[in-house]
């Protein structure tokens, strides 16, 4: 590894190359080792429906599905594995079974005898939660943990006999009392939950194991795995496989984007060997996203010019933004920003002199009246190079123009001159006031000067390396290392790509670099439409948590404990709700998935039973049997009451 020691968790920052890890036994398909990443969904079909589960288990299949797992939340759905697994068998089907248990031990040793697989949730396997602050000694820790060793023991027995693999899935929103208490809700805990229960499986010699450190905040997750494999390396535990996934990611592109950055950022660095998108969608949907994000690495080289790292100059384990001086509105405590790159847009091919050309970027021109309208999803900034906008841009947005054409501009107000640094250099003690455009050849000693001398500069940094994050990321590790406060713009250009794969490539090179705190801006460029592009742009500042532009669904990808539709419910609250900026909506089908899961969320919306919801504000339950028919009304209400409220315009 080529970090110090307390910062290693992967082989390289620069030279991509995937984490070593033992193999481990699922049927017919190993995972870990030398095996390929492999690519995993869930069913949402009743466990007691059998022909329903067989189907849409062969649907996932057909789908490239290399396990299915199906939830087993007592003791009856834990005996139907069996019928649906000889049903499946019959067919012809042989993939992988893999059991998700919450809270019944009994129900995962009697699917241990039947699935290649079960998960088991610390969180909640022999504790149950209750939100609760308990003060403990270190002798009532240990009689806690000979508890906990007591109740899991007979699973792991189990497993050793037969043969079957075991997933310790440690989940942020229902980590336990005991665990929050002595390792508060972070990280930290998740790690800690998970190891407790692998010391017990390493000292009865069992190994069969895959971990998983999930949360639908995505600084949290990446931030959890990175620790589990730090704490596994120095604590002498054997390399085992990882599980990767965002909890409750919600649906559509927002859920395939706030995947992206959470499972691709471990993903760039080596880290990851099965795979799973949760979407509030089929579950044969997921498995394409899945696919695509695994694909871009599995023909990876060693990432070409880019220097080694020696020595990481950031905590991979805990967010901080990179500190920079404010520079117009960038940088310092301002939000980043978004560009829109109209450089090839013609206005004079547009109506209203072009000023309709905005709408896609978040700007709305109405003729009738001569005015403008912004949603929260208005670009900061537009670049348009050689083709500066031919009327006065709108509510308080800034253009960015090159700068020998710039220069000739009579009205220079809210104009911006941009240079590419590489092609133009400077004159020793030269001034300068705007963006500039910089690559890893711009990184010499008279930049760095030149930058101690001019403060009132943007960089727009860029890589035309396949590796596109690494890269970014070591330019920004060099501005570190020279003390360099300047904000910084992230850009990627984008040329020939697939729209269905474009918003994952740009989540995927950028939601890193977030995450780890770096940028003070974003701005992508692609032959697509561009409304396309700048709510991609939005999108992946909020899957990073950068900038919070609108309402956030935490929702859950439905399986067989839901006790309502969840993809109609949730279109249903968005319809109503879309318009709250960051707010943060938990819907979740059952009370295993929340109130737990949904812990990050402002408010919250779960099945408890038939046509019955619970309502929640925040960790606690405000009303806990609505009818299912005023749950969406009385849910408004209490957004309402807590001062959370606006109308939509």
């Amino acid at each position: 590894m080529s970090q110090k020691s307390n910062f290693q968790y992967c082989h390289s920052l620069t030279a991509y190359k995937r984490r070593e890890t033992i193999e481990v036994a699922i049927g017919d398909v190993p995972l870990g080792g030398n095996n390929p990443i492999r690519v995993q969904s869930m069913t949402t079909i009743d466990t007691m429906d059998t022909l329903g589960s067989v189907n849409q288990s062969i649907r996932m299949i057909e789908a490239g599905c290399e396990y299915v797992r199906i939830t087993a939340p007592s003791l009856k759905e834990a005996q139907n594995l069996q019928n649906i697994k000889d049903e499946l068998r019959k067919r012809g089907y042989k993939t992988p079974l893999v059991a998700d248990i919450h809270f019944t031990p009994n129900a995962a040793e009697l699917a241990a005898r039947i699935v290649e697989k079960v998960r088991i949730n610390p969180g909640n396997y022999a504790d149950k939660k209750r939100f609760e602050t308990i003060e403990y000694t270190d002798a009532s820790y240990d009689a806690e943990l000979n508890r906990i060793r007591d109740k899991f023991l007979p699973l792991v027995k189990i497993c050793k006999e037969y043969g079957t693999a075991m997933r310790i899935g440690t989940n942020h929103g229902s980590l336990s009392d005991r665990i929050t208490s002595r390792y508060g809700d972070s990280p930290v805990g998740m790690v800690e939950s998970a190891l407790e229960f692998l010391r017990i499986c390493e000292d009865e010699k069992f190994f069969n194991i895959v971990i998983s450190m999930k949360s639908s905040n995505t600084q949290v997750m990446v931030e959890a795995y990175r620790l589990l494999v730090n704490r596994l390396y120095s604590g002498g535990f054997k390399p085992y496989p990882l599980h990767l996934g965002v909890t409750e990611a919600g649906e559509a592109e927002d859920g395939r984007i706030k995947s992206a950055v959470g499972i691709a950022t471990l993903l760039e660095d080596g880290l990851g060997d099965t795979v799973r998108v949760s979407l509030t969608e089929e579950p044969e949907f997921e498995i394409p996203v899945a696919r695509a994000l695994v694909d871009r690495y599995t023909k990876r080289e060693a990432h070409k010019e880019i220097k080694p790292i020696e020595i990481s100059p950031i905590n991979p384990f805990e967010y901080a933004r990179r500190k920079t001086h404010e520079v117009f509105n960038f940088g310092a405590s301002n939000v980043p920003r978004v560009l829109a790159d109209f450089s090839k847009f013609d206005f004079s091919e547009q109506k209203f002199d072009g000023k309709a050309g905005l709408k896609p970027i978040g700007h709305h021109y109405f003729e009738p009246t001569d005015k403008w309208n912004m949603t929260d999803t208005g670009a900061d900034y537009i670049y348009t190079g050689s083709n500066p906008a031919p009327f006065m841009l709108p509510m308080g947005i800034k253009e960015i123009i090159d700068n020998e054409v710039w220069q000739t501009l009579a009205d220079k107000k809210h104009k911006y001159p941009i240079l590419d640094f590489t092609q133009n250099g400077f004159e020793k003690g030269e001034r300068f006031e705007g963006f500039i455009k910089v690559n890893y050849k711009s990184f010499v000693p008279e930049f760095y000067d030149f930058l101690h001398q001019n403060k009132n500069i943007v960089l727009l940094i860029e890589t035309s390396n396949i590796h596109a994050m690494p890269a970014l990321r070591r330019l920004f590790f060099y501005l570190l290392e020279n003390k360099i406060s300047h904000p910084v713009v992230i850009t990627r250009k984008y040329e020939n790509i697939d729209l269905q794969t474009f918003s994952l490539d740009a989540a995927s090179d950028c939601g890193g670099l977030l995450i780890d705190g770096f940028g003070d801006g974003i701005m992508i460029s692609a032959p697509s439409d561009y409304q396309l592009i700048n709510q991609t742009a939005f999108g992946i500042l909020q899957a990073a948590r950068t900038r919070m532009s609108k309402t956030e669904y935490i929702s859950c990808p439905s399986c067989g404990r839901t006790l309502f539709d969840l993809q109609e419910t949730t279109a249903m609250i968005r319809k109503r709700t879309d318009h709250l900026k960051g707010l943060k909506i938990g819907i979740m089908g059952c009370i295993v998935n929340g109130p737990g899961e949904m812990a990050d969320a402002d408010f919250g919306y779960v099945g408890v039973g038939k046509d019955r919801i619970a309502l929640y504000k925040g960790k606690d339950v405000i009303k806990k049997s609505v009818p299912a028919e005023n749950a969406l009304d009385e849910l408004i209400e209490l957004i309402k009451e807590h001062g959370q409220w606006v109308d939509a315009e």
